[in-house]
């Protein structure tokens, strides 16, 4: 597997590429904003790890870019840990957020975690409920009559397992869980997916969504029928 690892400060994305080459990872680096999309491009890498404040440009519109073209797993780095940069953060479409100062291990742990639920995705076949269609094999989503919408891996997992029950709330506790497992998500990374998924599938501020929140419980698919 390969990474992209995105760091301007140099001793710091040197002990990044040591920690991930000794947990089997290649790596390949870069130090600013504009070398980071085109490293992407040349190196196809499986993962980013990607500071937020870099030169030239910064990672946020770095994720962007990125995110617009592709699906790519990407973890952000930070020293901000503040709600709004998190949420910030999140909702350009990283998958993970890691606060610095870190450890190696948590850094090998979380890498390993995005890995597997971008690799693993959701299991084949095509579900269907709230006059949704969703592709879990190719995480598409699509109405009678309108083209497929794309998804990621996480909004596919969220989708699928509200598209299971119908009608039916589902605590917040046991999204995060389906979602993320047992290594990682919060209540704020699923308020960021409900919202970035809420914005697939009714992109019209109009247009009602077929998610709703559940105040002080979670979330539940209304089905029309």
């Amino acid at each position: 597997m390969k990474i992209l690892i995105v760091e301007d400060d140099l001793a710091l994305s040197d002990v990044l590429a040591f920690t991930l080459r000794r947990a089997g990872f290649e790596i390949v680096t870069a130090y600013d904003g504009l070398a980071a999309l085109a490293a992407w491009e040349q190196a196809q890498p499986d993962l980013v790890v990607l500071d937020l404040n870099l030169p030239k440009l910064d990672g946020l519109v770095v994720c962007r870019r990125i995110r617009a073209q592709s699906e790519l797993p990407i973890i952000m780095l930070s020293v901000r840990g503040d709600d709004e940069t998190v949420v910030m953060g999140l909702e350009l479409g990283a998958d993970d957020y890691i606060v610095k100062p870190f450890s190696p291990t948590q850094l090998v742990a979380r890498v390993r975690a995005v890995l597997r639920r971008a690799m693993g995705g959701t299991p084949a076949g095509v579900l269907e409920a709230a006059s949704l269609s969703l592709d879990r094999s190719r995480n598409e989503v699509s109405r009678p009559g309108e083209p497929p919408i794309r998804l990621t891996p996480l909004e596919s997992r969220l989708l699928a397992a509200l598209m299971l029950h119908p009608g039916r709330v589902l605590p917040a506790e046991t999204l995060i869980g389906t979602v993320w497992g047992a290594d990682g998500g919060d209540r704020t990374m699923l308020k960021q997916l409900v919202y970035r998924l809420r914005t697939k599938l009714a992109p019209d501020p109009a247009q009602h969504s077929p998610i709703e929140t559940v105040p002080g419980v979670g979330y539940m698919l209304s089905d029309p029928a």
